[in-house]
This record gives C-alpha cells, sequence and structure tokens, in this order.
C-alpha cells in the first residue's frame, strides 16, 4: 500500500470516527429504562449528558436539564470533559491531517507534511481514547447499578448512543494508528532512495577511477 493512499485511507476512518463522536455528544439515548421484570410498562425512562427525560404511554416526553454542575455525580462530569475533548482533539486533527497529506498542496516539503500527519494521527488517536474512556465509563456506571441487588431506583440499560461512540473511537484509533505508520513508511522509503543514490554515486567514482588507472598505466 502507498502511503499516499495509506494517508487517505486513514483521514476517511479518522474523519468518520470524528463525526460518530461528534454525533454522540447530544444524542438523547445514553441510556434506555430496563423493562427487566416488568409486566406492564406505562412509561420509559432515557438519559444522556445533559438531560433525563421521561415518555408516556401516549408518547409525551417530559425532559429536566441538569442544571447545576456542582450538583452532578463525578463520573458524570467526567464523562462530559472527555466527549467534548475527543470532539475537540478531532476537529484539530482533521485540520492537520488535510494539511500534512501528501495529496494535498499546502504544509511545506515533503518532510514537514509527514511531521504533520504523524501530528494529526496522535489528536486522533488521543481522541478515540477520550470518546472510548467516556463511554466506558457511563456504561460501567449503568451495568453496576443494573446488577446491585441493593439499587432499588429505576435501572437502565446502554442506550444506542454507546456503541455509536465505541465505534467512533475505534475508527479515530485505527485512523490515527494508520497515519502514523504513513510517515514511518515514508521516511524508510526516503532512505533507501538516499542509500541508492549514495550507492550509484559511489559505483559511477570508482568506475572513473578506474577508467582513470586504466589511462595513466597505458600511458
Amino acid at each position: 500500500m502507498s502511503s499516499m493512499f495509506q494517508e487517505i485511507v486513514a483521514f476517511f476512518f479518522s474523519t468518520a470516527g470524528w463525526i460518530l463522536e461528534s454525533s454522540t455528544l447530544p444524542t438523547d439515548y445514553w441510556k434506555v429504562s430496563s423493562d427487566d421484570g416488568s409486566v406492564i410498562t406505562t412509561a420509559s425512562y432515557w438519559s444522556n449528558l445533559w438531560k433525563t427525560c421521561v415518555t408516556d404511554s401516549t408518547g409525551v416526553s417530559n425532559c429536566k436539564e441538569f442544571i447545576s454542575m456542582l450538583a452532578l455525580d463525578g463520573y458524570l462530569i467526567a464523562c462530559r470533559a472527555l466527549m467534548i475533548s475527543a470532539v475537540i482533539l478531532g476537529f484539530f486533527g482533521s485540520i492537520f491531517a488535510l494539511v500534512g497529506m501528501k495529496c494535498t498542496k499546502i504544509g511545506g516539503s515533503d518532510k514537514n507534511k509527514a511531521r504533520i500527519a504523524c501530528f494529526a494521527g496522535v489528536h486522533f488517536i488521543l481522541s478515540g481514547l477520550c470518546s472510548l474512556s467516556s463511554c466506558s465509563i457511563y456504561a460501567h456506571r449503568i451495568t453496576s447499578e443494573f446488577f446491585d441487588p441493593m439499587f432499588i431506583a429505576q435501572k437502565y440499560e446502554l442506550g444506542a448512543a454507546l456503541f455509536i461512540g465505541w465505534g467512533g473511537s475505534v475508527l479515530c484509533i485505527l485512523g490515527g494508528t494508520m497515519l502514523c505508520f504513513s510517515i514511518a513508511g515514508s521516511f524508510t522509503s526516503r532512505l533507501v532512495n538516499q542509500q541508492t543514490n549514495i550507492t550509484t554515486t559511489k559505483n559511477k567514482i570508482q568506475n572513473k577511477n578506474r577508467s582513470g588507472y586504466g589511462i595513466h598505466s597505458q600511458i
């Protein structure tokens, strides 16, 4: 796989993952109420990082936003911070990737573009790790409450937003890793070319010297 094609594939994976992460942040269904053990369900509950809602049997929803940050649970604050960091890191990673890719005309020399592409890959990897940590922390809280026999409040199950976030995280990490490896491949090919040029130059010099020695010996 050529380094340019690898960069294009990596950029596609990373950008797709960043879009999924960004869409996860405002998504409603981070957790949904569990119907386990319920014969009749009159309402469904669901929550995300910003609000908690209830939908009755007629389809009418009532939501309550988390107004005070100081009153929030620690895990919820951590999830917010990690997801916002993931979105910001992915945004700058996309910009750096556009500048550092070989198929673009900006960014300076190939050496500088390779460094910028690697820097973009690091941003995407960090973005994926932040999103992965946020979704995993939130999911751990849900599963801990669900399997706790002493927890008597409403129990929840994993919502669709968590799976979207996990998928986006994997794509970001995969794309960022490919970007970092693409710079290694370009440096390797550059070293091979330099060594080939040096070897060719040495051979030319040796051939000239040999021809010169032959002329002197004939004289």
